[in-house]
């Protein structure tokens, strides 16, 4: 497995996501809820393209307003981040955040302030509870997300 980021690739192929971990990103999002939650996923790029997430991070949501639709990640959260991703030998591989009372897809508001390397999981939480999550990347021409297939495991 890889730390090296490498264009196009942490973006490309399958996620893999240990289901507790999942499930622990789930309970993250619903105590914010009715808000937007948001966080970090940390891991690596296998050598066959496959992003496996091996942590997650929640963040504080720093939008001072719409915060039921919007979420900010402040640049020194990102920072800490970083630190904390090269501290492990690991690399920030996308983002989470929550879509309160919404389905698990991207807006146009997620499209404009995303990046074509990162994976995106997004997921939906109907009344206080994680209902399904859904990951996705951008284009490498910026004009649209694509779904990532996500495989995950009991281990």
């Amino acid at each position: 497995m890889s730390t090296e980021r490498r264009d196009g690739v942490t973006a490309r192929g399958l996620l893999h996501l240990n289901q507790r971990l999942l499930s622990r990103i789930g309970e993250f999002v619903e105590t914010d809820y009715p808000e937007e939650a948001c966080g970090g996923l940390l891991g690596v790029v296998r050598d066959d393209g496959a992003v496996e997430v091996v942590d997650a991070l929640p963040l504080s949501n720093r939008r001072e307003d719409g915060r039921r639709r919007r979420y900010l990640i402040g640049p020194d959260d990102v920072l800490e981040l970083e630190r904390r991703a090269t501290a492990a030998d690991l690399l920030v591989v996308g983002y989470y955040h929550s879509h309160p009372d919404a389905p698990a897809v991207p807006s146009t508001f997620d499209r404009d302030n995303a990046w074509p390397w990162y994976v995106y999981l997004i997921l939906s939480v109907e009344a206080g509870k994680w209902m399904n999550a859904k990951a996705w990347r951008l284009s490498a021409k910026r004009d649209a997300f694509e779904p990532v297939m996500t495989e995950t495991d009991s281990t």
